[in-house]
């Protein structure tokens, strides 16, 4: 008994220049949260997020200018294709780079990522055409390769107490980032047009009116590349068995129930060696199916929610400007942001990742239902009912993934994350892709059926988004969802 109560650093052997083995030995030293590491997940996860979201709020008015529509009905259509190649091309290259991450490290790849947004991003600013755009898109999504490695960097870095925590902090700031990289496109497109005291018609905001935001994002990324630099490894790189350290937390668990001497863990590397197929994992690729179906629901939601209230009240939008979008976002950021660091690990800790996922999904279900009628409203009235239905809505969304990262991160050992978080981001980008396009492509229909008898209008909009979130909610339960073992 006494035996199994001997510290991890004296059961476990260490590498001397292994970085996995000094952030190992690093945490075991720790006491209290660990804000310099969080801090770091933080300003990577929202450099990761900002730029997905960012163009929603003008794309509207870039497919526009592009001349490409020939209907004003029709805009939605094209919107909804440059919105999906960004997810096609992460779709295409994560599991690539996920692969990357396990055999070479997380902190290149995130390097490789966040240079991507510096070149890519900003060139989608300056697009002059159509297929300029798209192409941008896609080549942006192809080497952003973050959300993956940084999830698998946020249940590594810290102790074990702290890993709902880490992951809360991901889903928070990506959360936070679709919500500020819209509210960014809101309040700095067509500069000239809002703010002609401090642009002219001459300059180059003038000239390419979407440019702004996308520099504002870019000029973000390079603080966040400049940081990286202290940013400290944790894959494990051992001589002679590169990558394939053992999980601590795995070895904490054999050496409970055996005697803790080398071999034991000589052992577990050994069969760490021949690493489990994760295709066969079914607690994983379980979750990995949920999570898929949500981000569909979500993808399709973050480009419908922008067009419909910028879209004019005769066809069932709010006629907002893209400013008003980026008020409404902003808002909705910092309700968000204050919800997950101070009340969800508390709420995950009392009630579980799973069941906080299901209540999520059941509660969005009856507000979405509202959306449609929200509309009808106007003045002082529609601004504090849309910015408080925004609010819960993007709050239930954010808390559904996060208790799903933390799900899919204890189906699998740490040599298997970055492979696994690949595996989900490459799964989900392909549904994500079909969100834009989708949503696009419903809300353009939905606006010409503003007189049909059954669902007219955006009515039909938001009740297919809640068909998407009850066959998600569905899957949370038994048989087909399994939990990962403690």
């Amino acid at each position: 008994m006494e035996e199994n109560r001997t510290p991890l650093l004296e059961r476990v052997e260490y590498y001397e220049n292994c970085p996995g083995c000094k952030m190992d030995r690093l945490k075991q030293e720790q006491t209290g949260v660990p804000y310099k590491f969080l801090s770091f997940i933080w300003i990577v996860s929202l450099c990761t997020a900002l730029q997905i979201a960012s163009l929603f709020p003008f794309l509207y008015f870039m497919i526009r200018d592009f001349h490409i529509a020939k209907r004003e009905e029709d805009i939605g259509f094209y919107a909804g294709f440059v919105g999906s190649s960004f997810m096609v091309g992460r779709a295409l290259t994560s599991l690539f780079w996920g692969v990357v991450a396990d055999r070479y490290g997380r902190k290149p790849v995130i390097f490789i990522g966040i240079f991507s947004v510096v070149v890519f991003n900003t060139l989608f600013g300056l697009s002059t055409s159509f297929w300029m755009a798209l192409s941008m898109r896609f080549l942006l999504g192809c080497f952003n390769s973050l959300l993956g490695t940084v999830r698998a960097y946020a249940s590594e870095v810290c102790r074990e107490e702290y890993r709902a925590l880490a992951l809360s902090v991901v889903s928070t700031s990506r959360g936070i980032g679709l919500i500020i990289g819209p509210a960014i496109g809101g309040f700095f497109a067509q500069p000239v047009e809002k703010y002609p005291n401090l642009f002219s018609e001459s300059s180059i905001f003038g000239r390419f009116p979407y440019f702004l935001p996308c520099l504002i994002i870019s000029v973000y990324a390079v603080g966040v590349l400049i940081a990286c630099k202290w940013l400290p490894e944790t894959l494990h790189k051992h001589a002679g068995k590169e990558n394939e350290a053992a999980d601590p937390y795995d070895i904490s668990e054999t050496s409970s129930n055996e005697s803790g001497r080398k071999d034991d863990v000589v052992e577990l590397e050994d069969r760490q060696i021949h690493k489990p197929n994760l295709f066969k994992n079914w607690p994983l690729m379980s979750t990995i199916i949920v999570y898929c179906i949500f981000s569909l629901q979500e993808m399709a939601y973050s480009e419908i929610f922008s067009l419909w209230a910028l879209s004019d009240k005769k066809y069932g939008g709010l006629s907002f400007s893209s400013q008003d979008v980026g008020e409404v976002l902003a808002i909705s950021g910092f309700g968000l942001l204050m919800f997950q660091l101070l009340l969800y690990p508390p709420v995950e800790k009392r009630l579980g990742p799973l069941m906080v996922t299901r209540l999520s999904a059941a509660i969005s279900i009856p507000l979405l239902s509202c959306f449609p009628y929200i509309a009808m409203l106007s003045g002082v009235v529609l601004h504090l009912v849309i910015n408080f239905a925004s609010l819960l809505r993007n709050t239930l969304s954010v808390s559904l993934v996060t208790g799903l990262f933390i799900l899919l991160n204890d189906a699998v050992p740490q040599s298997q994350r970055g492979a696994a978080n690949a595996i989900s981001i490459t799964a989900m980008s392909v549904f994500k892709a079909f969100g834009p396009a989708g949503g696009g492509a419903l809300f353009s229909w939905a606006q010409k059926r503003q007189v049909a008898s059954f669902l007219p209008g955006d009515q039909m909009v938001f009740f297919v988004l809640n068909v998407i979130q009850f066959i998600g909610l569905l899957l949370t339960f038994k048989p087909f969802l399994a939990e990962p073992c403690s």
